[in-house]
């Protein structure tokens, strides 16, 4: 595989608008997470922008920002636009969409995203993490993934057959956390972005279902912890704390 990260950023978020930019430590948060996807050193990495204004930030950094259509209608969108620009004769087959709100991401688990695509029968990997509190499984913000490792393996790779905000599967045993790094063999991704909107995807709000509707297969990687997004002002104050607290 010769992998490229990919990580899409816009400013315009719901819930917490100039989310990239927003501080942490003294540095915007879009340039923690380029940081970490720098040092898993994995693949060459490009930050894909709406804005003028993060592109500049991103390269006064020193990091390579490709500018896209801020109406793109999604963050693999974005990074399917940015990747026709950067990468125009196909050398990448790995593409690594890292969500922008990830400021502490352990850099190491960028690469377990990339374990379910060794089996060619996976389009697209991602991660799962246990949940641990009750309130993250309550969680509509926390999405979750019905599907099951086999005993003993620890680095094994899991079909995930549905993705919910809702707690799945019913029943005892683990909970699985979706975290939200996607790890799309480029043919699968050019697939996806150019697929409709789907039934399920709409109810749930979650675009990976458009994925398993269309009849394409997620790879479940898993790790131990999934790493913190920043989605609210809550979050962006727990961020702080914690990368202040690290730093």
């Amino acid at each position: 595989m010769n992998p490229i990260v990919i990580i899409p950023a816009r400013m315009a978020s719901t819930r917490l608008p100039g989310k990239p930019l927003a501080m942490i430590g003294g540095r915007p948060m879009i340039l923690h997470v380029l940081e970490r996807a720098r040092a898993a050193d994995i693949g060459p990495v490009v930050v894909a922008v709406a804005e003028p204004e993060l592109a500049r930030v991103v390269d006064d950094a020193g990091g390579r920002a490709v500018l896209t259509d801020p109406a793109l209608p999604s963050g693999s969108d974005r990074v399917w636009h940015a990747l026709a620009t950067v990468d125009p004769d196909g050398r990448h087959d790995v593409v690594l969409n890292l969500q922008g709100d990830l400021p502490g991401l352990v850099p190491e688990t960028l690469a377990a995203a990339l374990l379910p695509l060794a089996d060619r029968a996976v389009d697209i990997g991602t991660l799962v993490a246990p949940i641990a509190e009750p309130g993250e499984a309550e969680a509509d913000s926390v999405v979750k993934v019905a599907c099951a490792f086999a005993d003993g393996a620890p680095r094994a790779v899991a079909r995930a057959l549905y993705f919910s905000r809702a707690a799945i599967p019913w029943g005892a045993g683990v909970l699985w956390h979706h975290v939200g790094i996607y790890a799309y063999r480029r043919a699968a991704l050019a697939r996806f972005v150019a697929l409709p909107e789907a039934p399920l995807e709409k109810r749930e709000k979650l675009e990976q279902l458009r994925a398993l509707e269309a009849g394409m297969t997620i790879g479940c990687a898993r790790i131990a912890v999934a790493p913190f997004g920043v989605d609210t002002p809550a979050d962006l104050e727990r961020a702080r704390r914690i990368l202040e607290t690290v730093a």
